[in-house]
C-alpha cells in the first residue's frame, strides 16, 4: 500500500522585541517547542540572544531600540516605542517577512507586526499577559517615576491619577498613527496596544485571571519556561541547606539599586540567599549565605526555595508559581504591579513598593509570607499549571487561523 504523501511543514515566523529577556525568552520558549516534523521554524531577535537559539531554529536579525532606552522610557513615564521606531520597526518587519515569507507569525511586544503582519495579509498571534485583558477592569498602578519621586507618596497619588488618562493615551498613539498610515483602526485603549493581533496567546496560569475566559481570538497557551543554557555556577552544590533559601531576582528592568539591600535583609531574616543580577549590580558571593551569579537556572533555583524575591514580572513570578513557591514581589513598573495584583488577590504572594522602600517594611512582608496559607496558594497555582501544554496550544491557534484564510 502506497504511503499517503506528507503533508509540507508550515512556516512560522517569531519575533521577540528583546527590549529585556523576557520578550526574547517567550520566543525562544515557543520556537524551540513546536514539532520539528510538522513546522519549518524561523526566529529572529537582536544579535544578543543569537548563541541560545536551538540548533534547528532558524535565526533572523532584528532591529530594537537599546534596552538601556526601554527602561528610560518606562522610567520617565514616555512611550515605549516612538512614532518614528514603530515606522522602523515596521520597514523591517516587511523586509523580514518578504524573505521568510511565512505562513504565520508570532510576536512578543512587537507592537509593529499589527500593521506589518495585516499588510502581508499572514496571520499574526501575539503573546501577552492576561492582565491586559479587556474582560477584566485595568486599574494602572502608579509606577516608579523619575517626575514624581520628590514628592511624598500621597501628593505623587494624586499627580499620576490626574495626568495617567493623557500618559495612556500617549503611550498608545504612536501604533494608532502607524495603524492609521495603513488604513487601519484601533481605539485608544492601552490594552489594545500591547494585544493588537488575529489571536492573543496569554502566558499565564489560567487561575491567576479566573475573570479572563477564552475566545477565538483569546487563549491562555501557559507558562513559558526558558532559561538561558548555561551549566549552574560553580558554588551550585555546596550551597548549605541549615536555613530556607530565598531566590532573589530583579531581571533586567527591575530596580538594580535594591539587589544589595535585599539580599542583605534576607540574609538577616534567616535566609540563605541564591541572588541572579542579570548582569545588574556588583553583588558577590560569600561562600557563606549569599551565592551570587549572573544568570541562573530559575526554575532549579525557585523549585529549591522556600521564597521567591523578584520585581514581580510575570516570567519569574510564573516560575516561582510552577515550582509552587509564594512570591513576594518588589514592583516599580506598570506590568510588574497588574502581574503582582493578581498574584497577591490569589493568595500567592505579596506586593511591595520598589521605591523608598525600608529594611523594616520588607522584613515585615517576609515575616507574613512564612504563613502557611501563602505555600498553600501556590501550590494550588502550581497544580492548575500541570495540564497545561503551550506548544500543543501554540499548534492548535496556527491550524485554527490557517483552516479560516481564504
Amino acid at each position: 500500500m502506497a504511503r499517503p504523501p506528507k503533508t509540507p511543514r508550515r512556516r512560522v515566523l517569531f519575533i521577540g522585541e528583546g527590549a529585556t529577556l523576557a520578550h526574547a525568552a517567550r520566543p525562544l520558549a515557543l520556537a524551540a517547542a513546536l514539532p520539528k516534523d510538522r513546522y519549518e521554524v524561523v526566529l529572529a531577535l537582536p544579535e544578543r540572544y543569537r548563541a541560545w537559539v536551538p540548533a534547528h531554529v532558524a535565526w533572523r536579525p532584528l532591529k530594537t531600540q537599546d534596552p538601556a532606552l526601554f527602561v528610560h522610557r518606562l522610567t520617565e513615564a514616555r512611550p515605549l516605542f516612538s512614532t518614528r521606531t514603530l515606522r522602523d520597526y515596521f520597514a523591517w518587519d516587511m523586509k523580514l517577512i518578504e524573505e521568510v515569507r511565512p505562513d504565520a507569525i508570532v510576536g512578543d511586544l512587537r507592537l509593529s507586526l499589527a500593521a506589518s503582519a495585516r499588510e502581508a495579509k499572514t496571520p499574526y498571534l501575539a503573546v501577552s499577559n492576561a492582565y491586559w485583558s479587556d474582560q477584566r477592569p485595568l486599574r494602572i498602578e502608579r509606577p516608579a517615576l523619575t517626575a514624581l519621586r520628590w514628592m511624598p507618596p500621597p501628593m505623587a497619588e494624586l499627580a499620576f491619577r490626574v495626568l495617567q488618562p493623557g500618559a495612556v493615551k500617549g503611550h498608545v498613539k504612536p501604533l494608532a498613527r502607524l495603524l492609521a498610515s495603513r488604513g487601519l483602526d484601533i481605539p485608544l485603549d492601552v490594552r489594545r496596544i500591547v494585544t493588537e493581533a488575529d489571536v492573543t496567546l496569554w502566558a499565564d496560569i489560567p487561575a491567576l485571571f479566573p475573570e479572563v475566559a477564552e475566545t477565538a481570538r483569546a487563549r491562555f497557551v501557559g507558562p513559558l519556561s526558558w532559561e538561558p543554557p548555561m551549566p549552574p555556577p560553580p558554588w551550585w552544590d555546596t550551597v548549605p541547606a541549615d536555613r530556607p533559601i530565598a531566590y532573589l531576582t530583579l531581571g533586567g528592568s527591575g530596580p538594580a539599586k535594591l539587589l544589595a539591600p535585599l539580599a542583605g535583609w534576607l540574609v538577616e531574616a534567616g535566609y540563605t540567599v541564591l541572588a541572579a543580577t542579570a548582569g545588574q549590580g556588583a553583588l558577590e558571593t560569600d561562600g557563606e549565605r549569599l551565592f551570587v551569579a549572573d544568570y541562573l537556572p530559575g526554575a532549579a533555583a525557585a523549585a529549591r526555595a522556600a521564597l521567591v524575591v523578584c520585581n514581580g514580572g510575570a516570567p519569574t513570578a510564573t516560575q516561582a508559581l510552577v515550582a509552587g513557591r509564594p512570591v513576594l514581589g518588589v514592583c516599580a513598573n506598570v506590568d510588574h504591579f497588574l502581574n503582582m495584583r493578581a498574584v497577591q488577590a490569589a493568595g500567592a504572594g505579596l506586593v511591595l513598593r520598589a521605591e523608598r522602600l525600608g529594611r523594616r517594611r520588607f522584613q515585615a512582608a517576609l515575616a507574613r509570607l512564612r504563613a502557611p496559607v501563602f505555600a498553600r496558594a501556590a501550590e494550588a497555582l502550581q497544580a492548575d499549571a500541570r495540564g497545561l501544554d503551550p506548544a500543543a496550544t501554540l499548534d492548535r491557534a496556527i491550524q485554527d487561523l490557517l483552516a479560516v484564510r481564504p
